[in-house]
């Protein structure tokens, strides 16, 4: 239904008025001027003709003035309101294109959310109509070709993020886990859907069923079933496998890890003691993506089991370290430039930390704010929203409570000229993260231990 056109016929209402009001005292002047006075040009007042059309121009110039600073004052409102409602109608557009029949308007729709989900907190416009979505995002999963599951898995994964951690990010993760799982060990499936569905289960589970120790250990389960094939054989070799795999191997890898952050201390050490030697044959693979992916895992278990355990030290230690510094200096002309310099640099930090306890910080600044990676745990799951985001990662840093939450931010800042002049030292701002940051870890750690024991 078109809307209703009342609103600027009544604004323009307003301006003709003063239009023909300026009209009139124009229409007066010249009147006066052209009409001799009694008193040698002057009017019955006893002004002159041009103090007449002085007078006039200036209620002219102030009349307009006034409108002029009236139309810029409510301007900016209508505006800004004009523009929300604008984007929702759009929002609810490509809501309504998620059902249509044709693959191409469904896939313009998906990517059109995608793009709107990442660049702002949507959450009130989200909350109901979440199942809407969700059962959108169903219909694609399970009928739609591989782009557009691939394209509703990373959609799915932005709308967790946007609802939270809360009881209704919980109920669409219930409703899409089972069939994200199984489009993700569905060998005839596409390899782009699975990855992105690997992707997508990994963030979904660390957001939405973080508490929940028996969802966490059956999609840490699932991802674990594919990355293993990339394990070594019997015989100590690495399998063969056909192209586009190592990809669809890394990204489970990835997501495992991040689930990893979230299991309880009495089942570190045995995934440690199973999965550090496999991991350790793995950095010979061929496939550049992937020995660094299986890099950050090493050093991220290594780091979980040394948070358990200061003292420990894994049995293979020097073996590993040996392959390390392989990769760490590999100078190959064979490898892509880029690949041999990104390798370098990844391998010198495992390397440096295995060996010397030491991560190399990084500083990650959004708005006034920064955060501080100070450890393979943060950067894991830095990595992990900064995928799904993109490039709205900073301002879902500034606005949105669940990133700030896990990272230790607070409540989003509202700031004005004089707070923006206060600066916080470097040392004061690491400090409070960190700490923040352990301390939520921890919690989150003792609650799942005594639900593990408790299971």
């Amino acid at each position: 239904m078109p809307r209703s056109k009342k609103g600027k016929r009544g604004g323009s209402s307003g301006k003709g008025s003063l239009r023909q009001e300026v009209l009139q005292l124009q229409l007066s002047a010249k009147t006066a001027l052209s009409r001799p006075g009694k008193n040698g040009g002057r009017g019955e007042s006893g002004a002159s003709d041009d103090d007449l059309a002085s007078d006039v121009l200036s209620h002219y110039s102030s009349a307009s003035e006034s409108a002029s600073v009236l139309d810029e004052g409510t301007g900016e409102v209508v505006d800004e309101q004009t523009a929300q409602e604008e984007t929702e109608d759009k929002l609810k557009q490509c809501i309504d294109n998620l059902m249509d029949k044709s693959a191409k308007v469904r896939l313009a729709a998906l990517e059109s959310l995608r793009s709107a989900f990442s660049s702002r907190v949507l959450y009130d416009f989200l909350l109901e109509r979440r199942l809407t979505i969700s059962d959108c995002l169903e219909r694609s999963l399970k009928k739609g070709g591989g782009e557009e599951q691939a394209a509703a898995a990373t959609l799915f994964a932005l709308l967790c993020v946007q609802l939270g951690g809360g009881v209704e990010g919980e109920e669409g993760f219930k409703m899409l886990r089972p069939i994200l799982s199984s489009i993700l060990i569905d060998s005839c499936a596409s390899l782009s859907a699975r990855q992105h569905c690997a992707r997508a289960l990994g963030m979904c589970c660390y957001v939405s069923a973080s508490d929940d120790i028996e969802d966490l250990l059956k999609c840490m389960g699932h991802l674990e079933s594919l990355f293993v094939g990339a394990y070594p054989l019997g015989d100590g070799s690495l399998p063969s496998v056909k192209a586009g795999t190592p990809a669809l191997h890394s990204a489970a890898l990835q997501s495992w890890a991040l689930l990893c952050s979230l299991c309880p201390a009495s089942r570190i050490n045995s995934m440690v003691n199973y999965h550090l030697p496999l991991l350790q044959a793995c950095l010979d693979s061929s496939e550049v993506n992937f020995r660094i992916a299986v890099g950050e895992t090493i050093a991220l278990l290594y780091e979980l089991r040394r948070d358990i355990d200061q003292e420990f030290e894994y049995e293979d230690c020097d073996a590993l370290c040996e392959s390390l510094k392989g990769l760490a200096t590999d100078g190959n002309k064979y490898r892509a430039k880029n690949d041999r310099r990104k390798q370098r640099s990844i391998f010198r930090e495992v390397l440096h930390y295995i060996e010397n306890d030491e991560f190399s910080e990084e500083k990650i600044r959004f708005g006034v704010e920064v955060i501080y990676i100070d450890g393979w745990m943060r950067r894991r799951i830095y990595d992990a929203f900064k995928e799904v985001l993109e490039s709205g990662v900073s301002h879902h840093l500034q606005f949105n409570p669940l990133l700030r939450d896990i990272f230790g931010l607070g409540a989003p800042l509202i700031l004005d000229s004089s707070v923006k002049a206060i600066k916080i030292s470097r040392t004061e701002r690491h400090l409070f993260n960190s700490a923040a940051f352990k301390a939520r870890t921890k919690l989150r750690n003792k609650v799942r231990d005594k639900r593990a024991d408790v299971m």
